[in-house]
This record gives structure tokens, sequence and C-alpha cells, in this order.
């Protein structure tokens, strides 16, 4: 085994007491070191959230032998739901771009400079718009253009792609299409996006216009996971910036553009490291 290989397990459960303590004696009598332990209660809905990572240098059970002997011992007994992640494993993303490249720049930038431990083997657009920048990094571009007849069938391809790649989720990068439902089952709770938080006030294509009509005084960027219901899934991420009636609007634009990319890079990186529990329609994000 790995040598510097962790794994990571998050739980949700009605709250009872003894949780900690089953779960650390699980890694402690099999020969894990736990390195990180963080826990949280929902009184209100009295609900149990943990997420606890441990070396598997000297652990005695088989990498892939964990997932059931925690099911066996602990999931009926609790009422336990649970993911388990492996350190060792580098996530597979794609990225969904339209015609803005803010987004995608900080991305990639992220990505060449080695701040995390992804890969990305595609990038999918609607237009031809940032083919350049995918080339530029050397990562393969798919234009696949939709219109309001075509949408199944180029939602299918897409698919096939991701299947292809092996994708374990996608990030939309300012993709300016509303993804269907039988997409986003495909990747339940693995589909990021990245919006202004003007809605519902400011709704349409120039919203950084109407706010300034308005003389709002903050603007901010959301990020969520996607779900069925537009734009409405559990946040992940979120920001805001303060203005003034100095700033015109290439200001808020631009200031704008700036939280949507610092907030959508925090997401996709919380995602990464396992931080990220999602119960009901709302997230527990660990530290």
């Amino acid at each position: 085994m790995n040598n510097n290989a962790h794994a990571i397990i998050l739980i949700s459960s009605p709250d009872r007491p003894g949780l900690v303590a089953a779960v650390t004696d699980f890694i402690n009598i099999n020969g894990g070191n736990i390195i990180n332990l963080e826990q949280h209660v929902d009184k209100q809905d009295n609900t149990f959230f943990m997420r606890i990572e441990w070396d598997l240098a000297n652990f005695i059970i088989p990498k892939e032998k964990i997932s059931d002997y925690f099911q066996t011992l602990y999931v009926n007994k609790y009422n336990m739901t649970f993911r388990l992640y492996f350190n060792d494993h580098t996530p597979r993303m794609a990225v969904f771009v339209s015609k803005m490249s803010h987004c995608l720049f900080d991305i990639l930038a992220r990505y060449t400079a080695g701040e995390w431990k992804v890969e990305i083997p595609l990038i999918i657009s609607n237009h031809e718009d940032l083919r350049w920048v995918a080339e530029r990094f050397g990562i393969e571009y798919h234009v696949l253009k939709l219109d309001k007849d075509n949408k199944d069938e180029i939602e299918a391809k897409q698919l096939v792609l991701l299947e292809e790649k092996k994708i374990d989720f996608i990030v939309l990068a300012r993709y300016m299409q509303i993804l269907t439902d039988k997409f986003i089952e495909s990747y339940p709770n693995r589909i990021i996006n990245i919006h202004h938080s003007f809605l519902p006030a400011f709704v349409g294509a120039r919203p950084y216009h109407a706010a300034y009509e308005r003389g709002v005084k903050i603007i901010g960027a959301t990020s969520h996971y996607v779900t069925t219901e537009l734009d409405a899934g559990p946040i992940i991420e979120q920001d805001i910036t303060r203005i003034t009636h100095r700033d015109s609007v290439e200001n808020l634009v631009r200031k704008g553009q700036d939280l949507e990319k610092i907030v959508l890079s925090h997401a996709i990186e919380s995602h990464l490291k396992r931080r990220i529990l999602v119960y009901k329609n709302k997230t527990i994000l660990f530290s």
C-alpha cells in the first residue's frame, strides 16, 4: 500500500450517543492513524455529520474491503449514510464553457500551477470562441452546438464523451445553457455551477447593468451543485464585495467576474478535498 495513502469518510446519521467512538474505534483497532476529525450536530433535525481522515500505512483492512466492512458493521446499526474516498485517486474534471473566459482562465491557471490534484481531459462548449484557450493549455476542446430542437441529441453526445474520458465531475464555468433533468441525474452532486448573486432580483442577460440602474451597494457570486430546480441547488461557496455610486457598469462587471472566478475555484477545491457533505438541499462544509 502507498505509505502516503489516506482514506476520507463522510458520514451522516440520526444523532445518538457513541457515534464518534464507534467510528474512531473502527479506525484505531484496525491500525489506522487519525489525521483529521470534524463533526457537527444539526439540533433542529437531530442529525449527526462527520468527516474523518486517516492514514492507511498500517491499516489492516485492504482498501477495496473498507467500504464493505464499514457497511456491515455500522451502517445498518446506526442508520448511517456514508461516502468513502482515497487521496491517491486523482479526480477527472470536465469544464463546460460558452463565450466568457474569466472562470476558465482561472481554473486552468490553478490547474497548470499544480494547486489542485485533478486532471482536465476535455473542455466542452456550445461555441468556438474559447478553442484557442484550450489549445494554449493543450486540452481537448469539443464544440457541440445546441438549439431548441437538438438538446437531447447533444446532451447524449456529451454524456458519451464524459463516459469515454472517465469524468468524475463537471464544472460549468459560465456555461450559458440549462441542463436537462436526465443529464443532471447522471452526475448527482457532481456538477458545480457559478453565477452572480443578483438572482432572482436581476434576471436576464445584463444583470450588472440592471444592478447599476438600481444603485445596488453590494454584488456577489454563488457556487452550488446543480439540481433539477434551476439555480436552487446546495450552495458550496459565496462571497460579496461592496460597490458605490462611483463604480461604473464596467467596474461592476470586472468586480463581479473577479468574485465569480474566486468563488468557483474555492468550490472546486472544497469538492476535490472532499470537504463537502450534501444533506437535503444544503451542504455541510468542513474546514
